[in-house]
């Protein structure tokens, strides 16, 4: 019983874990957050250095933003992770 208990225990400590952001590899460059057009693409509050502190010390990193359309307003979601292949962009609407 008491094994069972552990098991389960340890699973459920491993699958939170898991879940968990990590940093990436190798620190993200301001270059780097520059080339995904992300500042092109939306109209984002937050300063470069911010994201990219967040980028580097979590992993991902979500922030508010609209799509850059003049005349038109699109408020979005838009999440950057920290990958070893690059930082990737998704967004949602809000």
């Amino acid at each position: 019983m008491l094994r069972a208990v552990l098991k389960t225990v340890t699973i459920l400590v491993l699958l939170a874990l898991l879940g968990c952001s990590l940093p990436p590899m190798q620190p993200v460059s301001k270059r780097e957050l520059i080339n995904t057009g992300v500042f092109r693409k939306f109209i984002i509050e937050q300063p470069a250095e911010e994201i990219l502190y967040a980028l580097n010390t979590r992993g991902e990193v979500v922030v508010e933003g609209k799509r850059n359309i003049p005349g038109r307003d699109f408020p979005v979601f838009v999440k950057l992770l920290a990958t070893a292949d690059g930082v990737h962009l998704l967004e949602y609407d809000r």
